[in-house]
């Protein structure tokens, strides 16, 4: 939880941390918020499909699950105050929501899963919670990400295995703030996805599913404006969308062989791919490169240089091969930024044009 040590600030939001609260002392709380006596939490509704998995180590559901939303008001991501994570996916089996939240004092996850594609949510639960995650390969070198890295032990790196449902939501952030992409995000999502399914009363408000593939594909011109997507943005979607199976292919293969088919579409590039495989591959070693901050972040960090470019950043990260992602996450958690001297990138919304 964030905390008077520990802010909640907009780079350790960008670390990918996410305020998750606490579950409650009695047992692990229920769908409905309530806590159960023996420390699991029942069905919400007839017809919930449930699985328990010990990760047999500690796991942070804030900092491993966080990554995966975009902004406070994501349609598809929410927590709540009993302590549980709900997402939304669209899976090759339909779309599905899943509920997770790990038990006070054994810290086992307990998941809830409604839809079609409920059974695939649940089966892909330890992948997610970072069970192909390795944090033992893992050597800090460096003061900062030393100590980032023993306050962080719940830090796992979650793999959805699937690759369109982070590669969207990445295209839409490409050259904007990210306010502007949060926005359309949610403006997309909420008129062309579908409800997510679940107990009627028992969902958080305003819980949806993404698109479908076809869908994003037929968005018309219009409507990608109103949400403030420029046309450059919203063709490499639509491109992507017209060969969503093969790159979901992606999600099976290793870094180098899924970075190089996602980037064969025209609009993506390292930035988009790195970005999105982090998250549908778990991809350990995927640094970004190519963004407009992390560059001078990582070298502030590190050598105190706030001007690094690319090279330099991956020079200083050159000891950390292998776990490249992770030691940049680190460093941005660990909120070592330097001062602003500039105003901030003005916000746009091409929509009011």
């Amino acid at each position: 939880m964030a905390g008077r040590f520990d802010p909640l600030t907009r780079t350790a939001v960008r670390g990918g941390r996410t305020s998750v609260p606490a579950p409650t002392a009695a047992g692990a709380p229920t769908a409905a918020g309530a806590p159960t006596a023996a420390g699991a939490p029942a069905a919400a509704t007839a017809g919930a499909r449930t699985r328990e998995w010990d990760p047999g180590r500690a796991v942070d559901l804030g900092l491993t699950l966080g990554p995966l939303r975009r902004g406070p008001g994501d349609p598809t991501f929410r927590t709540t105050p009993d302590g549980s994570v709900w997402k939304t996916s669209r899976t090759p089996q339909g779309p599905a929501t899943l509920r997770v939240a790990l038990g006070p004092r054994t810290g086992t996850a307990h998941a809830e899963a409604w839809g079609p594609g409920a059974e695939w949510m649940l089966d892909g639960l330890p992948a997610l919670l970072g069970e192909g995650d390795d944090p033992a390969a893992f050597v800090p070198r460096h003061r900062l990400v030393h100590a980032s890295h023993r306050r962080r032990p719940g830090l796992r790196l979650t793999r959805t295995g699937l690759v369109l449902e982070s590669l969207i939501p990445i295209v839409l952030e490409q050259k904007v703030t990210t306010d502007e992409a949060y926005r359309a995000w949610r403006r997309l999502v909420c008129q062309y996805g579908e409800p997510a399914p679940g107990p009627r009363g028992g969902l958080p408000q305003g819980l949806y599913v993404m698109p479908e593939a076809r869908t994003w594909a037929l968005i018309p011109s219009w409507d990608w404006h109103k949400a403030g997507v420029d046309a450059k943005r919203s063709a490499a979607i639509v491109r992507s969308a017209r060969v969503a199976k093969r790159l979901e292919e992606a999600a099976a293969m290793e870094l180098p062989q899924a970075a190089a088919r996602l980037e064969a579409v025209p609009g993506i590039g390292p930035w988009t791919s790195a970005e999105t495989l982090q998250r549908s591959n778990g991809a350990a070693d995927a640094v970004t490169t190519g963004d407009l901050h992390l560059p001078g972040i990582i070298g502030y960090a590190l050598a105190g240089n706030r001007d690094a470019d690319d090279a330099e950043m991956l020079e200083l990260l050159a000891p950390y091969a292998g776990q490249r992602h992770r030691a940049a996450r680190l460093v941005l958690l660990a909120g070592h930024v330097p001062p602003r001297r500039a105003p901030k990138m003005r916000k746009t919304d091409i929509g009011k044009l």
